[in-house]
């Protein structure tokens, strides 16, 4: 069997990471006992074997090797264990920079008996450092097993947006927005039951859904369509698609079936929810002989990484008559790439993708997490003059089975 290159580049960093952070584990146990030390370094190098060992299983057995539950949870732990790792390591760093630069600069002036003292010095702030990395990686890494525990801990995001163009029969109209179901990493039908009965005691007029209903393939679906087809409202139920949706993560054909057919089988699969998938394309709500448009484009990002199917110049036309425009996007960076500049006059965009990178902070004062440093609008609610995006922070899960600081969630939003 061949090695694929990004294993072998993976495993490279994961030992060499292990290397300089067991040079840190020497400095802080340096006045331990033999006993402490020698039962510390057998320690870490067991739990360093482990990684490996369960990072060559995930990569080398097949998907039903284990069950899906436990592969989930297995590449969760690994990828843990390396990111908690790559924080500790920044610490290091820094202390490896703050020698060079002091032994370098005692060397070109300092007399002996200040070069000592600096030796002195900088031992006691290597062990600073070194704690400092070492509890900064392992409070990661617990926070990280905390967050198995908040996957299925939806919350209700409310909000009230007011437009002046809205059609007065319009106002009061109760939107539900989810977004990135990815059912292929679903694990606990009972939990998610709960999510879809949050969503139905909002008793929306409408819902809306951006995308991302499985990981990759349509078949993620089998279980979960009678749970989801209960998902109702009176003016209808709405999706879109997003990147996930059309497979161009896994290699085809899968079971007999090719990409194009699953893209194919997924469309009909929303048709069998009850749900109007739209194809750049829109449709038109009316209440009261007034009306408002909404639109839904395949997906569209301005990242190179991601696709664009969307086409929103054949959603949009035939839409210039209606005061009111919802669009319905996956991927949030089209709307300052696109939407805002060039149809200026779509009111509100929905979209999802980011799952607020499902780690970050939220409280009052600071909202914060790594997916800002790629996507300027990541969660909750931007406004622009007149227009306004909603970014949802997802309703699953991916890769990662959990949650930390950034919930699942479910969004009401109220026209006013």
């Amino acid at each position: 069997m061949r090695t694929p290159l990004g294993v072998i580049v993976f495993l490279s960093l994961m030992l060499l990471l292990d290397l300089y952070v067991f040079q840190s584990i020497k400095i802080v146990t340096n006045t331990s006992t033999i006993r402490t030390r020698n039962l510390v370094v057998f320690s870490y190098w067991i739990v360093v074997a482990l990684s490996v060992i369960s990072f060559l299983l995930f990569v080398y057995t097949p998907q039903d090797f284990f069950g899906k539950k436990i592969r989930v949870y297995l590449f969760a732990m690994v990828i843990g264990f390396f990111l908690a790792k790559l924080l500790a390591a920044t610490f290091f760093v820094i202390d490896d920079v703050r020698r060079i630069i002091q032994w370098t600069f005692s060397k070109a002036v300092a007399s002996p008996s200040v070069t000592s003292s600096a030796e002195g010095d900088n031992l006691s702030r290597s062990v600073f450092l070194s704690w400092m990395g070492l509890i900064a990686g392992s409070s990661l890494f617990g926070s990280l097993l905390y967050g198995f525990g908040n996957k299925y801990n939806y919350k209700v995001v409310k909000h009230k947006l007011s437009f002046d163009n809205l059609p007065s029969s319009f106002k009061g109209l109760k939107i539900i927005h989810i977004s990135d179901i990815h059912t292929g990493s679903l694990l606990d039908k009972a939990a998610v039951e709960k999510g879809i009965k949050m969503i139905l005691d909002q008793k929306p007029d409408v819902v809306f859904f951006t995308g991302d209903l499985v990981n990759d393939r349509a078949t993620e679906m089998e279980g979960y369509m009678e749970l989801f087809s209960k998902i109702t409202a009176p003016m209808g139920v709405y999706s879109s698609l997003g990147n996930h949706d059309y497979g161009d993560y896994v290699q085809w054909p899968q079971d007999g079936i090719s990409k194009e057919q699953n893209l194919d089988n997924l469309k009909k699969v929303h048709a069998e929810l009850g749900w109007r998938l739209l194809l750049n394309e829109h449709v038109v709500l009316e209440k009261n002989n007034e009306k408002i448009a909404v639109l839904g484009v395949e997906n569209w990002s301005s990242k190179i990484r991601f696709p664009k199917y969307g086409k929103l110049e054949n959603a949009y036309q035939g839409t210039d008559s209606y005061p009111f425009k919802i669009l319905l996007s996956h991927d949030p960076s089209h709307w300052d790439a696109q939407v805002r500049t060039d149809y200026s006059d779509i009111d509100l965009m929905l979209s999802g993708h980011t799952h607020g990178m499902q780690f970050g902070v939220e409280i009052p004062g600071i909202k914060w997490s790594p997916v800002q440093y790629v996507y300027k609008e990541w969660a909750g609610l931007y406004e622009t003059g007149k227009n306004k995006l909603y970014v949802n922070r997802g309703f699953g899960f991916l890769g990662y089975p959990g949650r930390v600081g950034v919930m699942p969630e479910i969004t009401l939003l109220e026209l006013i």
